[in-house]
């Protein structure tokens, strides 16, 4: 009995299961699996099942006792407090604990776990990579290439397994998000959606930043989810709609430089009931996002869970501007929303077409 887990899996589409699929497929054995919905059963009366962690609380993780092996995918994202409850649950006789992951900080829980210092007598870790794989297809040989000579800063990282690099001058460094990290927010007093839409939606197009925060009674901001996705105005709209419905957000704050009157538009033809707050960029991103960057530096910000993209994309952007690719744009959203809870500590940034409404108070998110 196997678990294929992960610290956030909203959906299947999120796990490995289509690819386990397509294994089974390859090798012709369809008939010797059931592939359900939800899991796959195996020969021998076995079954994987497919998990997100950041959900469990020490009473559902229960239900993983009994299981052989627990699989951990993108393990560098997990969080200790994941890691702490899965430990002691998967505890039968001669059951195993497997992590697979491309090291990103020697300060993520899995890395300290089974890298660290004081790592269990009976780990067993492997390290491989791209030289260990006889299958190892000529068109990604030519992007290691390519990366080796023109991408050198990140090229351990993505094809030697180093440890990802600090970007030198970073608004955000990974250490401080961790630090303040959360599983459960206190009660929240207003709840906003940050949206930073797509210029366009080609395949090529930017993401549609897509970011939950929430102002606690204890006066601190909570990150609370990442929604961000590429698709058309319709389909992004549906999802700013859906998790503003699914947190009982106030307002959707918007920024309309790109598109507008259209972007309100865009959101209201989903739920003409959504209020948008739009607003309007005056100055640049990082002058946007300095004041947010000294609310964290002063431990005032704290992310519920673990948000791997959002976190990669902050960890980007210096006084020089952002190092990635693209337009960091879950930042951007995650930079409207807090400024909105803020008010004045940040507003001299940015100008909005409304003032927000009065706080409201509101129950606590559940676990």
């Amino acid at each position: 009995r196997i678990i294929c887990a992960r610290e956030v899996q909203r959906s299947l589409r999120d796990s490995v299961k289509l690819l386990i699929e397509d294994k089974i497929r390859a090798f012709g054995v369809e008939n010797q699996f059931k592939i359900m919905y939800d899991q796959i059963r195996t020969p021998g009366k076995g079954v994987i099942v497919f998990q997100g962690l950041q959900d469990h609380t020490a009473e559902s993780i229960k239900s993983f006792e009994g299981f052989d092996i627990a699989h951990l995918e993108e393990a560098h994202t997990i969080t200790q407090r994941s890691l702490e409850l899965l430990r002691p649950t998967i505890r039968t006789p001669g059951s195993q604990i497997w992590a697979s992951w491309n090291p990103r900080s020697p300060d993520d829980p899995i890395d300290k776990f089974l890298r660290g210092e004081n790592r269990p007598k009976s780990a067993i870790v492997v390290e491989s990579n791209w030289r260990d794989n006889p299958w190892f297809p000529e068109v990604l040989q030519e992007d290691r290439e390519y990366d080796e000579q023109f991408n050198p800063t990140r090229y351990d990282h993505i094809w030697e397994g180093g440890y990802e690099p600090a970007v030198v001058g970073a608004l955000w460094t990974r250490e401080a998000i961790q630090k303040a990290r959360v599983h459960v927010p206190p009660a929240l007093v207003r709840i906003i959606v940050g949206v930073d839409p797509p210029v366009s939606s080609e395949e090529d197009a930017n993401e549609a930043g897509i970011v939950a925060v929430g102002l606690g009674e204890d006066g601190e901001g909570y990150v609370l989810a990442d929604e961000s996705l590429v698709a058309a105005p319709e389909a992004w709209a549906r999802r700013v709609v859906s998790l503003h419905d699914l947190l009982e957000a106030n307002a959707v704050v918007a920024e309309v430089n790109q598109g507008g009157e259209m972007v309100g538009s865009t959101i209201r033809a989903v739920r003409p009931s959504v209020r948008v707050i739009p607003v309007r960029a005056t100055r640049g991103k990082v002058l946007r996002a300095e004041p947010i960057s000294a609310l964290y530096d002063l431990n005032r910000i704290h992310h519920v869970g673990s948000f791997p993209k959002l976190e990669s994309q902050m960890c980007l952007v210096t006084a020089a501007g952002f190092q990635g690719k693209g337009s960091p744009d879950r930042v951007d959203a995650l930079v409207w929303g807090l400024t909105h809870l803020f008010g004045p500590m940040t507003r001299d940034t940015s100008r909005t077409a409304n003032r927000p409404d009065r706080t409201v108070n509101r129950a606590p998110l559940a676990p």
